[in-house]
């Protein structure tokens, strides 16, 4: 087997060719037989495919050869191979690539059609060049187009389209009704390619563009005028002439325009007649085509009419009548016919001959006449005749009644129309005169209202005196109407008479066409005319349908009609086109309609008009078509999507159905466009070949596109499919759109950063760098910032801004920011200076703090302002665990010159330094010295000091001992009670202690009491002499206050009350505010009885018994306590019999006496009661009981009645 060739080298490239030299292979001992050239064509990527583009045999020892047949500017990359008896060597190593050289077109552009597009332009299409037909840069690739009208001398025009995709163009600025030659070339940047075949075309008729020549006018009698013309100039005609029209109107008067119309176009002359006598008349004539009216001649042309005798004089009045003489007012005849020469009045009594009559001739210049030496309450008649110079004229007649007594006329009845007088546009309107007020009426006014409208409008105000009817014309057809008439003599005008009944005009034909908007092709044997109707107003009545006339046009035969015309001038001009064929369309509301059933390949006239109950109306322009090319009617179908890459979208689709296509498909346009961005970025893609698929390149990455697809033939585009959407994948991102610094002090500032215009996918985040442009000597320690290249990474779901503060002062920093989506994109950069600007402010003054609780104060005094005023402060903080400084504060006003900082901002147990800097227009001035540092230690309250827990828990365990310590006692209390129960006294004696035992009784044992007295808290009532209750203020008890039936010793029982000083106050000392009322319901486990007396005193019962006397120094052990106090009312034996006593107890000493007892506080009584305990509730004495009550006093209230317990003390009882 041979070996390949190796060191293959390209020379010599030209458009089609190349030079190939190489070194041959190992030949395998044999002679070598077949040289082959393979080639990668178009050469994108390192897989295309291998071809074989030549082949050199029978040269064994060629060293080199030319490849031709190469395509211009096309990219190649070569390899060869050698062949021998034994077969083909492996290919040689790829060749570099190469692109041959540009050479022009070397076809033509195919396919090429011509319409007529409208009266001065035609349709050019064709198919484009492929893009292998271009043989050169692409974005020199153009077509020039050539056309020239034939047989005319002027010189051939041409248009250069630069697009080399687009495929159709409209010739504009033609001759209307001509035909041209057009042809196609293509061309690139070397040159221009073939000429295509020459097509023809014509363009549409129009309406001529000039009037005839040479026009005349002479006027033969008073009331005819003769119009001559010539012929409208060849190249103004702009279609077959099919006759002319005269157009004239009075040039005096606001008359509508009238024409004459003359039919075909070999008659030049036309007698105009019913014209107006001596009316000077403006004349044009016009021709017209098939299409319509052309131009007017221009300038017209004024022709006067012949004079004649004059009409009557018009606006006859006598304004002025008396008995015996009247004055006669009028106007000039309303027809003068001519120049007035005189007027002549003739005036006779009514009842005499015409003989009779007196008559004077006046100038003509006279308006008013004077009549005298009439008789009284006579009627005359006045007859008035004007003269030209053919002679006298019609005589206008008026009567008059020489009397005194005239007045205003009276209203006409109300008018009427009958119903056989009505028309389309006119009605005849009739009414029957009123009184004439003794003086003649001289003329009605009719006015009339069209309905819905609320507005009157005359329509005449000069109708005849005696008429009693009216036409009333210029109405619209189908319209209701109200009428009115008054009528007007010498004196003035009558009310306006009733209004008529409505009256509604008939209908008529329509005044206008409706307006075709477009004729398209449908089919190949169908167009698709739609239309808009005429106005409702200009129906005339209710619309019944459309009728739709159209014809094939033979433009042959009407090229020809000129010469048929001159050799047989009666011939009809309508009988030289082919007869209309007609389609009546029934409904109504059509806008549209297909017209089928046309024959292939014919061009076709359309015209439309509509028709009601009385009539058609005009056929609108016509439109013509050419038949037997329609564009699609149906979108390509099943549009796929496929993302190929993050720059391309393969898409493909299937053709129209078969029964849509009409015709070949030439080829698809797509459309596509960025989602929910179709009017900003849509772009078309044209494949000129039927292909169904389509590579959609240099797209933007990670973007949603939406692709429809149209199929297009020789007529044109088909309707576009559904939008399809589909998404490119992801790539890197674009740069940031911005950087933008911000708060730039003396060593940070604020960058803040835009998205990337094209992201081209999800930004996964972003990667900052900055780095100083000069290098900085860190080991200052003025410049104690970044020194070296930082990198930092943002997120991209953070906010799109970043604080740097470790930068040196008066240090340009570069920063360069880039996004990332799947990989990083280009970046974006900016340089900042730092420290402040030329015109920043200076510094202000050094800071010093005042720090008062958890707030601090800073101070400081401005500084130099700079070139504009300071607009606010800024403060700065610098933490010691940290040494980098951070704003803290903005926008302190520029008034203040103090701010007070609560250390709940800062971070506690941190020393902070503090600066200022003020701000003004041109930034951030030079920051002040930093204040003395402070530590941000906040003074905790007393709860979080270490010793409140400790206090908190001494009180609690001091609580617990107190609880302990009154269970105890209460325990004790209950022995000595079952002691007493057990073992008591049996005879006691209630003898009432001397004062100096009373005072030893209170300072030897009151300890004893108060301690008792601690253990529960009990309600005292002093017991006053009217029974009523009240509470004493709270003193110690000397003991625990506990009743019960079990506990009283029934020894007492018998003991006779002994006479003992009582503690009581006079009735006339208690207040009805210290009454009590009984308590219902107490939970007191003893109540007082009202109607018990006492039996003796309770305090001499207890000073009397040693025992319970030497009780109160020191109870022993295992001995219970008697209860520490009771009372009760006196009662009768029986009763102390039956009820058992309590336990007495020592007498209180008599009291001192006191002249003014004043009485017990409110809201005195109530002492601490534990939880648990039992309140004794007493009843309410009755006010008549005459026994006094004593009261239990403790010892340690051994006073005066008025004595006020210390403050306090009860909340230890």
């Amino acid at each position: 087997m041979p070996g390949p060739p190796t060191n293959i080298a390209i020379s010599n490239i030209s458009p089609r060719s190349v030079t190939l030299q190489f070194k041959p292979g190992y030949d395998g001992k044999t002679s070598i037989s077949l040289w082959l050239v393979e080639a990668q064509i178009g050469v994108i990527g390192e897989n295309e495919e291998w071809v074989i583009v030549h082949q050199l045999a029978n040269e064994p020892d060629a060293r080199s050869l030319e490849v031709q047949g190469l395509n211009p500017y096309t990219y190649y990359r070569f390899r060869m191979r050698q062949v021998n008896i034994v077969g083909t060597s492996p290919p040689s190593q790829p060749s570099r690539k190469i692109q041959t050289l540009q050479a022009p077109p070397d076809i033509a552009p195919a396919n090429i059609t011509l319409r007529t597009a409208s009266e001065t332009s035609l349709w050019l299409r064709w198919v484009p060049l492929p893009e292998w037909e271009y043989n050169g840069n692409p974005e020199l690739v153009g077509y020039r187009v050539q056309y020239s009208r034939l047989g005319s001398k002027a010189g051939v025009l041409s248009h250069i389209i630069p697009d080399r995709q687009e495929r159709e163009f409209t010739i504009e600025d033609l001759e209307e009704w001509a035909e041209y030659e057009v042809k196609v070339q293509a061309f690139n940047g070397i040159g221009p390619g073939p000429w295509s075949q020459p097509v023809h075309g014509r363009t549409r008729e129009s309406v001529p563009s000039s009037g005839p020549a040479n026009v005349s006018a002479f006027a033969t009698t008073s009331s005819s005028v003769l119009v001559r013309w010539g012929e409208v100039p060849e190249t103004d005609r702009n279609g077959l002439i099919l006759g002319y029209k005269v157009i004239y109107k009075d040039k005096d008067a606001e008359s509508a325009l009238r024409f004459w119309t003359v039919e075909g176009n070999t008659t030049y002359s036309v007698q105009l007649t019913g014209l107006g006598k001596y009316v000077l008349y403006e004349i044009q004539v016009l021709a017209f085509t098939r299409i319509g009216d052309g131009m007017p001649s221009s300038p017209p042309i004024f022709e006067r009419t012949l004079d004649d005798v004059p009409g009557p004089p018009v606006g006859i009045l006598f304004p002025e009548v008396r008995t015996s003489s009247v004055r006669l007012i009028w106007q000039p005849p309303a027809q003068p016919n001519g120049i007035i020469l005189a007027y002549q009045i003739a005036f006779r009594k009514n009842s005499s001959s015409i003989t009779s009559a007196s008559v004077d001739v006046l100038n003509p210049s006279a308006r008013q006449y004077t009549a005298t030496g009439l008789k009284p309450e006579s009627v005359y008649v006045f007859r008035l005749t004007a003269q030209t110079r053919k002679g006298w004229g019609e005589a206008a007649e008026a009567l008059v009644v020489t009397t005194e007594k005239r007045a205003h006329p009276q209203p006409t009845s109300r008018p009427v129309v009958p119903q056989e007088e009505v028309q389309a546009r006119s009605v005849l309107l009739s009414w029957e005169p009123g009184s004439d007020g003794l003086s003649p009426i001289r003329y009605y006014t009719i006015q009339y209202k069209e309905l819905p409208d609320s507005n009157w409008t005359v329509h005449s105000a000069s109708v005849n005196h005696e008429a009693t009817s009216y036409v009333i014309d210029k109405l619209k057809p189908f319209t209701s109407y109200l009428f009115r008439v008054k009528a007007t003599n010498d004196i003035g005008d009558s009310e306006y008479s009733e209004e008529s009944e409505a009256i509604t005009t008939l209908q008529d034909a329509p005044d206008k066409a409706p307006t075709i908007l477009s004729v398209t092709p449908h089919t190949t044997t169908s167009v698709l005319v739609r239309w808009k109707p005429p106005p409702e107003e200009e129906i005339n009545g209710i619309l019944l349908g459309f009728r739709v006339r159209y014809r094939e046009l033979r433009y042959d035969r009407l090229r020809s009609f000129t010469v048929r015309t001159v050799n047989n001038p009666s011939a009809n001009w309508a009988e030289l086109t082919a007869p209309y064929s007609v389609r009546n369309l029934t409904e109504s509301s059509l806008t549209q309609y297909e017209l089928d059933n046309l024959n292939k390949h014919k061009r076709y006239e359309i015209r439309l008009s509509v028709y009601n109950a009385v009539g058609e109306g005009p056929t609108s322009s016509p439109q013509e078509v050419f038949v037997g090319e329609a564009v699609p009617t149906a979108a390509p179908q099943n549009v796929a999507i496929q993302s190929s890459t993050a720059t391309q979208l393969d898409v493909t689709w299937d053709p129209p159905p078969l029964e849509a296509q009409n015709g070949d498909i030439q080829g698809y346009k797509i459309y596509y466009w960025e989602f929910q961005l179709q009017n900003e970025t849509e772009r078309l893609r044209t494949l000129f070949l039927p292909e169904l698929s389509v590579k959609l390149k240099n797209l933007t990455g990670y973007t949603t596109y939406m692709i429809s697809v149209a199929a297009f033939n020789a007529a044109g585009d088909s309707p576009r499919s559904l939008p399809t959407r589909g998404r490119t994948q992801q790539a890197a991102p674009s740069a940031p759109s911005f950087i933008h610094f911000s708060e730039l002090t003396t060593t940070s500032v604020n960058m803040s950063w835009g998205e990337p215009k094209q992201p081209n996918g999800i930004v996964e985040g972003y990667r900052v760098v900055y780095e100083p442009c000069t290098p900085v000597d860190d080991s200052s320690p003025h410049n104690s910032g970044v020194s070296k290249v930082v990198t930092v990474d943002v997120k991209g779901s953070t906010p799109l801004w970043m604080k740097i503060k470790d930068l040196a002062d008066g240090v340009t920093y570069n920063f360069r920011i880039r996004a990332k989506t799947l990989t990083y994109g280009p970046e974006i950069e900016a340089n900042i200076t730092t420290g402040p600007g030329e015109g920043a402010p200076g510094p202000p003054g050094e800071p010093f703090i005042s720090r008062y609780g958890s707030a601090l104060t800073l101070h400081w005094s401005s500084g130099d302002p700079g070139r504009a005023p300071i607009t606010r402060y800024v403060i700065e903080a610098r933490p010691s665990d940290e040494g980098l400084w951070d704003i803290l504060i903005k926008d302190i006003p520029k008034e203040v010159t103090s701010y007070t900082l609560n250390l709940d901002t800062l971070r506690e147990g941190v020393t902070y330094d503090f600066r200022v800097i003020a701000v003004n227009d041109y930034g951030y001035g030079s920051p002040s010295a930093p204040s003395p540092s402070i530590s941000a230690q906040k003074v905790s309250p007393f709860y979080e000091e270490w010793w409140f827990l400790v206090v908190i828990a001494l009180v609690g365990l001091i609580f617990i001992l107190l609880l302990i310590f009154i269970l105890i006692i209460r325990g004790q209390s209950k022995k000595y009670t079952k002691k007493t129960d057990s073992g008591g006294l049996s005879n006691c004696t209630s003898l009432p202690l001397s004062h100096g035992e009373m005072v030893q009784l209170d300072e030897g044992r009151f300890p004893a009491l108060e301690l008792n007295n601690r253990r529960l808290s009990v309600k005292n009532s002093f017991c006053r002499k009217n029974g009523i209750y009240t509470r004493s203020p709270p003193r110690p008890s000397p003991g625990s206050l506990h009743y019960s039936d079990e506990d009283v010793s029934i020894k007492y029982n018998d003991l006779v009350p002994a006479e003992s000083s009582s503690l009581t106050e006079k009735p006339s000392e208690v207040s009805d505010s210290q009454v009590i009322q009984p308590n219902k319901g107490s939970d007191s486990e003893y109540e007082l009885d009202p109607s018990r007396q006492k039996t003796h005193s309770f305090v001499n019962h207890y000073i009397s018994d040693p025992t319970y006397y030497n009780s109160w120094r020191r109870q022993q052990k295992g001995v219970s306590r008697p209860p520490a106090y009771g009372y009760a009312q006196p009662d009768t034996v029986a009763e102390q019999e039956s009820r058992p006593h309590p336990p007495p107890l020592p007498p209180l000493p008599p009291l001192l006496p006191h002249s003014n007892p004043s009485p017990h506080p409110q809201g005195q009584g109530t002492l601490f009661r534990p939880k648990g305990s039992r309140t004794p509730t007493p009843s309410l004495l009755t006010s008549d009981s005459p026994s006094q009550h004593t009261l239990y006093r403790p010892p340690s209230s051994l006073g005066t009645s008025a004595q006020v317990p210390a403050t306090g003390f009860s909340s230890f009882v």
